[in-house]
């Protein structure tokens, strides 16, 4: 439950109304329920406590790496008095889109043959891999739309005055989303729409009987008409430069323009201004087997951050990515002497972002929002595990989307389920407006022999409330059921199991502690092998049904289990299990098996063991699919 909840505005004067606030009153772009937003904008953002994971080393800036939705990140640090003086934002493009992070199995040290083919490096494509769900980007608009309403407004609450907001989107949504940054910073705070390059010319695009489309759109707004631009500069061209083709008595070179001579040195020296046309940004799209890939599905280059931290900030201010994806902001802040704040409810997003910070020697805190969702990887995954865990949930084609199934019994017969959205915030309390929503436009479509619909929550306003509220204005003769989904959320996080040997070294090349890996059980990885196995079995099967001949080569997994471990960290400083965590030593194992030392790659193959010159206490092991679990040595 929230601790409290944090206004989005400072405290307004007695007796003005909360809404004049809004840069206008009345909302600009209309929709279906584009009025609910206002409701809970009033009642302010949800506060929840914060756990703090790990510290990388003193962090005297404040760096913060923050897992969490959008919405409460903002509230944490508007509590904590923090402002950001530039955000930059890539959220989901409302799509209708799937996307999936590529997972490796690493090579197992444990058989000798796995060694001895070590030695000679395997294409990326023979590499055991399958796909997990990262996070869908499947909306309905109206959802989409009160959805960044919120983030919009919680963002612009912790921005500084002199701050600015750059927002990433592409055709699918983004006219929308353009309204809607004009109602929250206002039409005359609007300063660019930049268009950046992105095509490739290949693919189905090509042949389509219309203009090839390759291009992102990025919103520059500032919160404020005063604010920090720095104007970038950059190299004039060369087939330009050589238009300079006349020369004088001094040997300069120079040209003629409208009556005017200009000097080629003068020229040079001034530098082109950057547009708002951003072609010389080349996206993975156009490089995909650039070094600076992290395997990450919606990862932005270096190269485009650069351009946008450089022009709207200075050095020791601070830059924000809420939905911050591979940690590109975080990364790039740091590496131009900006402190950061990256935030994303994806662990995925938090694991690498806290890797590749590491590598970077960059010092900031892993925190994490505890607002009661054990969320399992990422909530897309935790949608669909809870479908499984709920019992006799199944999807039901006569209901409206609405609703994420029924369950069938003897006593009710088809009892309509409603679950909340884990990836829209909004949906997390139940409060008296949703309940009216329920009881007042999703009811009344269900089949009239309906007897019974089980509402699950996360959080409630106030149970003795709601349930006086559904007993006055619900339907006498279906009953509403109310049940807690985190008594669910518990069941959904499964630890792993680890074997190991601890012992002392002094060998003379190295003196301290080695921990070596006996063997790693990983219910979680092995069921989505499984799963994945029965779906190529069945697609093989349906292929030779068709006449087509096709091999079906199952993914295994050793004994030993070792080829799904992808990372372990020692700590030598602190023995209580749910301290925050301190990495005395770690290592991570990339996809072709060499190990990478607390940030440095290396070209060793991983042999079993992690080192390090303490005493360990306690040890976290991360599988392949991203589920850490800490140990007590």
């Amino acid at each position: 439950m929230a601790i409290k909840y944090i206004p989005y505005f400072p405290n307004t004067l007695e007796g003005q109304a909360v809404l004049d606030n809004f840069v206008r009153t009345k909302r600009i772009l209309r929709y279906r329920d584009n009025d609910r937003v206002e409701e809970r904008i009033q009642q302010g953002m949800p506060l929840y406590e914060t756990e703090l994971q790990e510290r990388i080393g003193g962090n005297q800036d404040g760096n913060l790496v923050l897992r969490g939705e959008c919405l409460s990140a903002c509230a944490y640090l508007k509590d904590k008095g923090i402002t950001v003086d530039l955000v930059y934002i890539d959220p989901p493009f409302a799509s209708g889109a799937d996307y999936a992070k590529k997972v490796y199995l690493r090579r197992n040290p444990k058989v000798a043959e796995a060694i001895r083919q070590a030695e000679s490096e395997l294409d990326i494509e023979e590499l055991r891999s399958f796909e997990e769900k990262m996070y869908g980007d499947i909306w309905n608009k109206e959802s989409y739309l009160n959805w960044m309403y919120e983030n919009l407004m919680a963002i612009k609450s912790i921005m500084s005055d002199t701050a600015s907001i750059y927002v990433h989107l592409d055709w699918h949504i983004g006219h929308y989303v353009k309204i809607l940054l004009d109602e929250v910073f206002g039409e005359d705070n609007f300063q660019r729409e930049i268009i950046w390059d992105i095509q490739v010319l290949s693919g189905f695009k090509t042949i389509a009987p219309n203009w090839v489309r390759g291009h992102d759109t990025i919103f520059y707004y500032s919160k404020n008409e005063e604010r920090i631009f720095n104007k970038l500069i950059q190299p004039h061209k060369k087939e330009y430069l050589d238009s300079f083709n006349k020369q004088d008595e001094n040997g300069r070179w120079y040209m003629v323009a409208h009556g005017t001579k200009r000097y080629r040195d003068e020229v040079e020296k001034k530098g082109k201004p950057f547009g708002d046309v951003w072609n010389d940004v080349m996206s993975f799209q156009q490089q995909p087997t650039s070094d600076e890939k992290v395997d990450y599905a919606t990862q932005k280059p270096e190269t485009l951050l650069e351009r946008i931290i450089n022009a709207s900030s200075n050095k020791g201010m601070v830059v924000a990515d809420f939905f911050g994806g591979s940690g590109v902001t975080a990364a790039v802040a740091n590496r131009l002497g900006r402190k950061f704040i990256h935030a994303d409810i994806n662990i995925n997003s938090i694991q690498t972002t806290r890797d590749r910070l590491l590598a970077a020697k960059a010092k900031f805190d892993v925190m994490e929002i505890k607002d009661g969702v054990s969320l399992y990887r990422n909530p897309v995954q935790t949608m669909e595990r809870l479908k499984k865990l709920i019992p006799g949930l199944r999807n039901e084609d006569a209901l409206d989307k609405f609703w994420e199934g029924s369950i069938v019994d003897t006593k009710y017969g088809m009892t309509p389920v409603y679950l909340p959205n884990l990836m829209d915030g909004s949906t997390r309390v139940l409060d008296k407006p949703l309940m009216n929503r329920i009881i007042r436009e999703a009811m009344p479509d269900l089949p009239d022999n309906t007897k019974r619909v089980i509402v699950y929550y996360i959080d409630i306003d106030n149970r003795e409330e709601i349930e006086r509220f559904i007993k006055e204005q619900g339907n006498p003769l279906v009953m509403i059921e109310l049940r807690d989904l985190k008594l669910v959320l518990d069941n959904v996080v499964v630890e792993d199991s680890a074997e190991w040997e601890v012992s002392e070294e002094s060998d003379g090349l190295f003196n301290g502690w080695k921990v070596e890996i006996k063997q790693f059980q990983s219910d979680r990885v092995r069921q989505k092998i499984d799963e994945i196995n029965q779906k190529n079995q069945l697609q093989v099967l349906q292929q030779k049904a068709k006449g087509k001949e096709k091999t079906f080569t199952p993914i295994l997994i050793s004994d030993e289990g070792l080829e799904t471990i992808e990372w372990i960290s020692l700590d030598c400083t602190t023995v209580e299990k749910d301290a925050p965590w301190h990495s005395d030593s770690e290592i991570k194992i990339d996809k072709v098996g060499y190990v990478i030392k607390n940030g440095t790659k290396t070209t060793e193959y991983w042999d079993a063991c992690i080192r390090c010159d303490r005493k360990p206490l306690r040890m976290k092991i991360r599988n392949i699919c991203g589920d850490e679990t800490v140990f007590i040595i």
